[in-house]
């Protein structure tokens, strides 16, 4: 399914950062990290671990065991899609096979489409403001016209009783156990809803309606060796948890449209043109796209047959589920696969017109096509006979060898959403986990595996490298959650993160970090394979990781999955053997909070040697603090923790240590010198002091998504700032202070704010909060002079009277300034913010930067000046 985060483009969660700390928890006084650590070594590497040893259904070293069971299910279905009432009528006949050491007295069956029911669970469970999986409108759900049960062809009127989506059958005799067969038939209709919760529907287009049709017949809910029948309700978050066998389905519609589903079409001489047929065989043996149906085909009413109805028959082999797409609207191209031991597979798409550009959806076929070869060849070769990329009003849903996604998605949101659904099809389409209880099993693995092949894809087209440090805040902000957390119980703000996000980097972390890619990628694959059309539970993942990769990671599991640790090591201090650099440096560093990872630590000497080391996490096996013996040959000038941003380090201002050596200040200069020389160098004191409005905006780049940011000044009580994305016409944040009244909002939603952080944002009110500092109650400090680049700068701490504590860094020459660094409370606890300022150009006498780099908690962006202007005659209705 398409990541609750990504129902926003890709690069909102980082956005969201900034704007988050644009919009303070708090008040921004100094802060220093607590220097008592919260880090138990005890707590964190107690051997005690596993719940159980390993028997004789699944083994301890992660495996099935020798006597490993499943149930399985096959379905035939018959249906009959009315696109007048835009209704489905149809039969499924269930073979249910109970492998199970155990008789089954009673049969649970799912019934998906009930949530869509007025009275299901789902809607009373809905916020009232709504949401991606609330109901739009309401059906009846499934109207069950009749339910049999019996052996083969014996059947009788089945005892049976449907609760929300679910539907337990009695049996007259407990089912056999070890191989005992039961049939069940159930003739069943439903409404299609337009919205569907995200993951079928139907939607009008200008040549004709598509229907995205999933969940649409009863299916059996599984019977396994952990929890025995898997019952919980369908509604909404979580997803699905289903029996693998074969399905045998027929769909029967109206002859002007097109239909596609899961697995093979077995009478495509009966349901396709001769040039369709002509087409589909070229691209059977074409590595490039090739066109089925064309635009002009479905301006071409005598393209497909007018009359009548016709009936498409698919086939699907050793699958949980299948799906199907039709329309009359639907341009349709193709082209072969190459997957490893020299098999073959088909990609295709189907689109509107709407759809048909070339960065949209002309590119479905190339990027169904690499996706897929890439993650065959990296993992597991694809396992059905087609992959079909269906364009409509889902925006993003996997089945078995189709996917829904956004007919509005192009270019990188276009890969982003075809690449995550499509790796569904390994996570947990073949490897079948409880998408019920554990999404970061199917929608964890697949975000991680993404990330592999978007690097990959075209030399990396749409690839970005992360920076870790700086989505720290995000993903362990004060209100995340355990990734171990049922679906149905994460807060909706957070399922992208314990879903997705989390789970991902926690791979990451461990493959590149901790076990490395070759140890980690034979341990990944042999997961795989070991649990492909089988059930595993996180346990079985655990322990294969570990005996495959040969290390022992229950403090990892435990940190990073089933509790909600954090991160935030530190450089402590630095010294040297004898006082002698030559002989070699001592190095300490901490481990300040409750999460244990390696330890990448950069070293720069001053004669310009230079190396990284890292440190395993096991360094912190006996506490939280760490000296080791660097072999330096002369002073140090640098120690930076992690200087690759790889890790989610809560508090990076404490990674770095510096040998910084200040020049002293010449004799007469004072720290009010130094800030008079700066407003001169701006414009002069009574320049400054006769504004009475300005206006500035600057555009930049936040993970390829350029921005705006736009701060309005209504002197002496009114401030805006609005952070906006352009291209989408959105706003991201707002502050607004117009005298008492202080409001913020994110998404267009209120910000809660208290009085305190109410006052902290009436500081952002003076643009030349230099004006203030020769005041009462400001102490300035000089503390020296500092290289910054290319030039000399004084050193400037400056306290307010509310105890806020900031460094200024001024030009010795210019006076301009170059650089302020403060410390304030971000999302996630003290983050350290930095802002440089270049290119200063005059507007109606004033000197103001048009180059500003800002860095919050690790995350820097890049602000060039858009439009600056003063005493534009800014209006009260301007600050609403």
């Amino acid at each position: 399914m398409k990541p609750s985060v990504k129902v926003w483009p890709a690069f909102l969660p980082a956005l969201l950062i900034c704007a988050a700390l644009c919009i303070p928890a708090g008040p921004a006084r100094a802060q220093q990290a607590d220097a008592s650590s919260r880090y138990d070594a005890h707590a964190l590497w107690n051997p005690l671990f596993y719940p159980a040893q390993g028997n004789e259904f699944r083994s301890a070293g992660g495996a099935p065991g020798p006597q490993y069971w499943q149930n399985g299910a096959d379905y035939t279905i018959s249906c009959t899609l009315d696109t007048a009432a835009k209704r489905v009528t149809g039969t499924v006949e269930i073979t249910y096979r109970n492998n199970s050491p155990e008789q089954l007295p009673f049969l649970w069956l799912q019934l998906d489409q009930n949530i869509y029911r007025q009275d299901s669970r789902a809607e009373a469970t809905s916020d009232v403001t709504g949401g991606r999986f609330a109901a739009k409108s309401f059906t009846k759900g499934f109207e069950l016209k009749s339910v049999s049960v019996g052996e083969g062809k014996k059947l009788k009127s089945a005892d049976y009783t449907v609760n929300d989506t679910r539907m337990q059958i009695r049996l007259e005799e407990p089912l056999k156990a070890q191989g005992g067969t039961v049939h069940i038939r159930v003739e069943y209709a439903f409404d299609i809803p337009e919205y569907g919760t995200d993951r079928m529907g139907r939607i009008s287009t200008k040549n004709g309606w598509i229907y995205e049709i999933a969940q649409w017949y009863p299916r059996m809910e599984v019977y396994d060796n952990v929890e025995g029948w898997n019952t919980i309700p369908y509604q909404g978050a979580g997803e699905f948890y289903l029996e693998y066998g074969d399905i045998d389905y027929t769909i029967n519609a109206p002859a002007n449209l097109v239909i596609v589903g899961s697995g093979e079409l077995q009478n495509p001489k009966e349901v396709l043109t001769d040039t369709e047929m002509k087409r589909l065989e070229q691209a059977r043996n074409s590595d490039k796209t090739v066109m089925i149906r064309t635009e002009a085909d479905v301006a071409n009413p005598q393209s497909r047959p007018q009359k009548g109805n016709l009936s498409w028959h698919f086939l699907c082999k050793q699958t949980r589920d299948v799906a199907w797409a039709a329309s009359k609207a639907f341009i349709w191209d193709a082209a072969r696969m190459n997957l490893p031991d020299g098999k073959t597979s088909l990609a295709q798409s189907v689109y509107p017109v709407e759809a048909a550009t070339d960065e949209g959806w002309k590119r479905s076929t190339e990027f169904v096509k690499k996706s897929i070869e890439w993650n065959s060849k990296q993992w597991y070769p694809f396992t059905y006979p087609s992959a079909t990329n269906v364009a409509g009003l889902v925006a993003g849903m996997e089945y078995p060898g189709i996917v829904f996604c956004s007919y509005k998605s192009s270019g990188k949101s276009l890969w982003g959403v075809t690449d995550h659904e499509f790796g569904h099809n390994w996570f947990p389409m073949i490897v079948g986990s409880n998408e019920r209880k554990y999404p970061w099993m199917d929608e964890g693995f697949n975000t991680f595996i993404n990330d592999i092949s978007t690097e990959q894809f075209n030399n990396g087209e749409f690839y970005s490298t992360p920076n870790v440090e700086s989505d720290a805040s995000y993903l362990f902000s004060p209100r995340s959650e355990s990734i171990n957390t049922i679906p149905d119980v994460v807060q909706s703000y957070n399922l992208g993160i314990t879903a997705y996000s989390k789970p991902a980097l926690g791979l990451h972390l461990l493959r590149d970090l901790i076990l490395g890619p070759e140890r980690f990628d034979l341990a990944f694959r042999t997961y795989i394979r070991r649990w492909a059309f089988k059930h595993p539970t996180p346990w079985d993942f655990f322990h294969t990781m570990e005996n495959v990769g040969g290390e022992d990671l229950a403090w990892f599991w435990r940190e990073w999955f089933l509790e909600n640790y954090r991160l935030d090591q530190g450089v402590k201090d630095v010294k040297y053997v004898d006082d002698d650099p030559a002989k070699g440096a001592l190095i300490t560093i901490e481990n300040l909070d409750r999460m244990a990872l390696p330890a990448v630590v950069a070293v720069r000497e001053s004669n310009g040697k230079a190396d990284t080391l890292t440190l395993p996490a096991q360094i912190w096996q006996r506490g939280g603090t760490w000296t080791f013996k660097y072999a330096s040959t002369s002073k140090l000038q640098s120690v930076v923790l992690d200087p690759a941003h790889q890790l989610p380090d809560m508090n990076p201002q404490n990674n770095t240590w510096r040998e910084v050596e200040k020049k002293p200040v010449p004799a007469g200069v004072t720290a009010q010198s130094v800030i008079d020389h700066y407003l001169q160098a701006v414009g002069g004191k009574t320049l400054l002091q006769g504004v009475k409005d300005m206006s500035l905006s600057y555009t930049g780049t936040v993970q390829g998504q350029d921005i705006t940011i736009l701060r309005e000044f209504g002197l002496p009580d009114k401030f805006k700032m609005q952070i906006e994305v352009p291209d989408m016409k959105m706003t991201v944040s707002k502050i607004v202070v117009n005298g008492d009244m202080v409001k913020a909002e994110q998404m267009g939603n209120a910000v809660p704010l208290d009085d305190a952080t109410k006052a902290d944002m009436k500081k952002k009110m003076q643009p030349f909060p230099e004006l203030e500092y020769g005041k009462s109650g400001y102490q300035l400090t000089l503390s020296g002079i500092e290289p910054l680049d290319d030039k000399d700068a004084y050193v400037l701490e400056i306290t307010t009277p509310d105890g806020e504590k900031k460094t200024a860094y001024y030009d010795t020459r210019s006076g301009l300034k170059l650089k302020e660094t403060q410390q304030q409370q971000g999302p996630g606890g003290p983050q350290q913010t930095y802002t440089l300022y270049g290119d200063y150009q005059a507007t109606k006498g004033i000197q103001l930067p048009h180059k500003l780099t800002t860095n919050n908690g690790g995350m820097e962006v890049e602000m060039q000046a858009k439009t600056f202007s003063v005493n534009s005659g800014l209006k009260d209705e301007d600050f609403k």
